[in-house]
């Protein structure tokens, strides 16, 4: 009863309030903003993926009697594009897209600079003891050799502490399942404008451990532990400030669906209010709450979901809006902070707060010093200056269109060229007989021609066939899809259509130049996404860790798009040294014909 008073009490104060309608009201111009533009693009670009027309054009086509065929010339291009990401950044679990390696020239700690001090001191004073007055310039070389030491000598120690972090940094994210949420950041990045990985993010989780009895026995039981975790972030969640053009542009806002175990799991968790989230579990834990938007239900359908009324809430989820953005100080003053606590009213106080209907169950300092948000951003192709870039549905929307177009029209035609069309006189038919079908050695039955005229009762028509134009209409756009993806047909297994690509060579030639499209991506992926990813675990580690064998001064590499140059390189001069050892006999004799095999089986295997 006390904690339950204390959190009404504390949810009631003019700043908790105040906060709640200043979040709600940037809810609102986020929501407006994304509402009409974006988030009917994501949703064309999930009906692409899944092959459905929009509802308005099903509707025309229904209605005219077309065909509803659907090529899925986008599924194909996005999974393609998926296996190709997937294969260059995380081809296996043990290889990591990226490494800790040393700053080639490590920070001096204070107490080393002064111990080098004392040194050069002490070898200065014993050159002036033996009679040795040394010049200006022998004693700067003296020094520039001590520190050179120093420097070799901090390198070592600095290489070490850099593997010692890396490994440790990798078991985090195996455990926190960072390969399954990269997987789905992949996945969206290929067919959403944008694709969103959040992390790590410290939450409560159980887990089974062994646990010793007096009587020395063991015996398993569930144990509650704080987790580093990773997840993907669904883009139709992420609401940015309108005028955004990254992550950490202006406000952010994450719309959550909790269950009751996840709000509950959230109990214990520094920096959540225990007693509100006690008090959101006994308002919304029965029936949830579902603050229902337009796009709910539109996506619901586009995704293959079962749909329900607006109003319903089925799974009893809970609506939270988790907001990141500054607050300036002169707000927190007028919502009832006093100056103290508020030194410098024109100061903006970066913050992270959770609003669940009326209650603020989170609202602390954001904890990284630079006031950055643990969410890491990209596009398939970005477009300068927008939050919002470009996947590949975008990317291939109108070719696609195009190809229904062509596809429907080819259905259509077929079916009306597969036979003959039927036209008879109605007056000669006797009484009681009714054409309505076609069949082989059919008996026709008709009266004799009332006027005398002797025209023919029945004709027939066989509308002719466009199969072949419609064909070289879908193929020619189908292969613009290539060129306006930058994913050729041959990356998945198709054979180009002649030219360079008859021959192994050729084929080599036209895989590499692929590859450059794909390096741009990587590279996005590599520098919005992984670098800061991991450059927030060191820090957390920096910072929170107990060990100090781990800390020490590194730099982060990112090494998705030098992966596929290293690879490229080393197929490249592969080959070459084959065709030498294939087409030199001195090579042969110096190679040997077990030297040739393995290089025979690295190739076939590559």
């Amino acid at each position: 009863e006390e904690e339950r008073a204390a959190a009404v009490t504390a949810n009631s104060s003019p700043v908790v309030q105040n906060l709640a309608a200043y979040i709600k009201q940037k809810w609102m111009y986020a929501r407006m903003a994304k509402e009409y533009t974006i988030e009917q693009q994501m949703l064309k670009c999930v009906r692409q993926r899944r092959g459905m027309y929009d509802p308005d054009k099903l509707a025309q086509l229904r209605e005219q009697g077309s065909s509803t065929i659907y090529m899925m010339l986008t599924s194909n291009k996005c999974r393609a594009a998926s296996s190709w990401l997937r294969d260059v950044v995380m081809s296996t679990p043990e290889e990591k897209p990226w490494s800790l390696r040393p700053s080639p020239i490590p920070d001096m700690e204070p107490d080393i600079l002064q111990d080098l001090m004392m040194r050069a001191q002490q070898k200065l004073e014993m050159m002036l003891r033996s009679g040795i007055n040394p010049t200006d310039v022998e004693v700067r070389q003296m020094l520039l050799d001590l520190k050179d030491a120093a420097y070799r000598e901090l390198g070592e120690i600095a290489e070490e502490t850099a593997k010692r972090m890396e490994k440790k940094m990798h078991q985090q994210m195996i455990e926190g399942q960072w390969t399954t949420a990269f997987a789905q950041f992949i996945d969206d990045l290929v067919t959403f404008p944008a694709a969103i990985l959040k992390g790590p993010v410290v939450r409560n989780r159980p887990e089974l451990k062994w646990v010793k009895l007096p009587d020395g026995s063991y015996d398993l039981q569930v144990q509650k532990t704080l987790a580093l975790e990773w997840e993907r972030v669904s883009p139709f969640n992420i609401y940015p400030a309108p005028d955004a053009s990254t992550i950490n542009d202006g406000y952010l806002i994450e719309r959550h669906k909790l269950s009751r175990a996840d709000l509950h799991e959230l109990i214990g968790v520094d920096g959540y209010s225990d007693g509100a989230i006690r008090q959101v579990l006994e308002a919304y834990g029965k029936g949830g709450l579902r603050e229902w938007i337009y796009v709910d239900l539109t996506r619901a359908t586009a995704e293959g979901k079962s749909t329900t009324a607006a109003g319903q809430n089925p799974s009893e989820l809970i609506d939270a809006l988790q907001f990141w953005g500054s607050v300036q100080g002169r707000l927190l003053i007028d919502w009832g902070m006093s100056p103290e606590e508020v030194p410098d009213p024109m100061a903006e106080y970066p913050i992270e707060a959770w609003l669940i209907g009326t209650w603020i169950i989170k609202a602390v300092i954001n904890p990284d010093p630079l006031g950055r948000k643990p969410y890491y951003k990209t596009s398939y192709e970005e477009v300068p200056g927008a939050f919002w870039g470009n996947s590949v549905a975008d990317l291939c929307r109108d070719v696609q269109d195009v190809c229904n177009a062509a596809a429907r029209s080819l259905v259509n035609n077929m079916s009306l060229a597969s036979g003959p069309q039927v036209v008879y006189n109605i007056d000669r038919l006797p009484e009681g007989e009714n054409i309505t079908q076609l069949y082989p050695w059919k008996v026709w039955q008709v009266t004799s021609d009332p006027l005398g005229a002797n025209q023919t009762p029945v004709t027939f028509y066989q509308p002719s066939s466009q199969a072949n134009e419609l064909m070289m209409v879908y193929e020619r756009f189908a292969t613009l899809a290539d060129e306006y993806t930058g994913i050729p047909r041959y990356m998945t297994g198709g054979t180009p259509a002649g030219g360079a690509g008859r021959t192994a060579s050729g084929m080599s030639m036209l895989m590499t130049n692929a590859g450059k499209s794909i390096k741009q991506v990587i590279a996005n992926i590599d520098e919005h996404v992984i670098k800061p990813c991991i450059d927030r675990l060191y820090y957390y580690n920096m910072r929170y860790s107990d060990d100090p064998d781990l800390k020490g001064d590194v730099d982060i590499v990112a090494r998705g798009a030098a992966s596929i140059l290293e690879k490229e390189s080393a197929q490249q001069r592969r080959n070459e040294f084959l065709g030498l050892a294939l087409n030199s006999p001195v090579a042969q004799q110096v190679v040997g014909i077990e030297g040739i095999a393995e290089l025979l089986r690295q190739t076939a295997m590559t």
